[in-house]
């Protein structure tokens, strides 16, 4: 048994019911059915993969991405979903730490991913679309003669489908396993949270190369038998065209989308009452843009959890969406969590402490990479390194996030990324990298900068060093020049008097 049974279920049960819709073309269940069949034997043999490899994905949301993710899961390979944002020089390590056997690329991708690939072990490289020099093309591999896919190991439940890249604190990032059972698990406890039906109709405008975008609503609504529609990537006037015509039920947002809706010039007269309820995270999320799909009458709720934990840990579900604004609502169905002082015990209710996780839905550890995978757990709890509080009635709050990372537009930046970049500059003694609020992202990085003696130089050169290195939603949107940066006695940077200092600091380039 494997997740692709989902697709092959619903295909048996309501074969001509709308699975998939992206850009005027619509999948059914039958349909979606024979696209994972067909290019699960392509997988097995066209292109030979044996359990156990790993496909990559580069492109933006399309239902070709959420076949293959049924087609891998039918023959026991594993997908790794790249951020499209990202810049080449990442795209390549994650594809050398992955040791990725294959790769579907979108023809928009193909000219920066050829150096790329020029640099790595040969890759079986598949490009939708057009035929390109160097690249087989998808159309005619669908239609290649094979066998059965299922011809070798059988896929289980317990074999990992997913590998998911999240930056570390090292500036490295680290690639999580999530297995079938995860995924399962956590699209259960993702219809719990939802109310989630065959009747549902759900909108996916987050990128699915996110754990969020893909595992909060879009995969349990697959597992679930309803209709999703995709778009290839937000857009808030579209979206808002998107729920008044084909009335949706249910999506996902995030703070920086919640906030270009609602300042959007269509949003006061858009219907959008078809949405039973938005759910939101990624994020604490700002009241302000809660009440105001709260005063069109549209509960939001919310999700708490991480790439670790597929994502769905705790939510907030839309009948206390209201009552309890501010929370992210209470452990999943099939998922426990506890709040922990500095020496492992439990606090009272009120009291804050680390946030812990146990449950099926769990990631089953970092990828080549025991030590971290070690470090991340305690008894058999994992450590979400998240500071929170549970109130009277047990509903939990976040009061600080993983140390240092800072959100961007539902982006994870962290900080130790930029600061190894500043770190190569010989013209930089020392340099960290900090959140600054933003009305618009939320958060934006700010990189405070000390120059060696007798360097020259501005602003303008700092900011050239992130380009072609980091995916430019990293880069720093304002440079702080500083004599000094503020120690304690054991030498460690005190960032929390940085961020305080940034109020009184004049804009890039500045000298504090």
């Amino acid at each position: 048994m494997d997740l692709s049974r989902w697709i092959d279920g619903w295909a048996e049960m309501t074969p001509e019911k709308d699975a998939l819709r992206c850009d005027g073309v619509t999948l059914d269940y039958a349909a979606f059915a024979d696209a994972v069949g067909r290019l699960a034997r392509s997988l097995r043999h066209a292109l030979g993969l044996k359990h156990g490899d790993r496909v990559a994905y580069l492109g933006l949301n399309s239902p070709k991405m959420l076949v293959l993710l049924f087609a891998c899961a039918r023959t026991g390979t594993i997908l790794v979903p790249l951020n499209w944002r990202l810049a080449p020089p990442e795209h390549r390590h994650i594809l050398a730490d992955s040791g990725a056997a294959a790769l579907f690329a979108e023809p928009a991708f193909l000219a920066q991913t050829g150096p790329v690939l020029a640099a790595l072990p040969p890759l079986k490289s598949i490009a939708y679309g057009p035929k390109a020099a160097g690249w087989q093309e998808y159309a005619a591999l669908i239609e290649a003669p094979g066998g059965s896919a299922s011809a070798g190991s059988p896929a289980e439940l317990g074999d990992p489908l997913l590998l998911v890249y999240t930056s570390g604190t090292t500036g490295q990032p680290k690639g999580a396993v999530l297995t079938q059972e995860a995924l399962l698990w956590n699209a259960v406890n993702a219809t719990h949270a939802h109310d989630l039906t065959s009747a549902d109709r759900i909108l996916t405008t987050l990128p699915m190369f996110h754990v969020g975008g893909l595992n909060i609503q879009t995969l349990p609504a697959l597992h679930a038998g309803a209709s999703v529609t995709l778009h290839r990537r937000f857009d808030a006037g579209r979206m808002l065209k998107e729920v008044a015509a084909w009335r949706p039920s249910l999506t996902l947002m995030v703070p920086a989308t919640l906030q270009a809706c609602l300042r959007h010039p269509d949003f006061a007269a858009t219907d959008l009452s078809s949405l039973r309820l938005i759910m939101a995270g990624s994020s604490t999320i700002p009241a302000a843009l809660i009440e105001g799909f709260h005063a069109r009458g549209i509960p939001v709720g919310q999700v708490y959890g991480a790439t670790e934990t597929a994502p769905v840990a705790l939510y907030l579900r839309g009948p206390d969406a209201r009552r309890k604004i501010g929370s992210t609502g209470k452990p999943a169905i099939h998922c426990r969590a506890r709040i922990v002082d500095a020496a492992g015990s439990e606090v009272e209710a009120g009291a804050a402490g680390e946030i812990l996780v146990q449950g099926p839905n769990l990631f089953r550890g970092y990828w080549n990479d025991p030590a971290a995978t070690a470090s991340a757990f305690r008894d058999g709890w994992y450590c979400t390194g998240d500071i929170g509080h549970r109130d009277a009635e047990g509903y939990y709050y976040i009061d600080d996030r993983k140390k240092d990372v800072i959100i961007s537009g539902g982006e994870n930046i962290y900080p130790a990324e930029l600061e190894n970049v500043l770190a190569a500059c010989p013209e930089i003694e020392e340099a960290a990298v900090i959140g600054r609020p933003d009305p618009r992202w939320g958060e934006v990085a700010v990189a405070v900068v000390v120059r060696k003696p007798g360097a020259i130089l501005d602003a303008a050169a700092v900011l050239a060093l992130f380009e072609g290195s980091l995916a430019r939603f990293k880069h720093p949107r304002a440079i702080v020049f500083a004599r000094a940066l503020p120690r304690n006695v054991m030498g460690k940077v005190l960032k929390h008097e940085l961020r305080s200092s940034l109020d009184s600091s004049p804009d890039s380039g500045g000298e504090s």
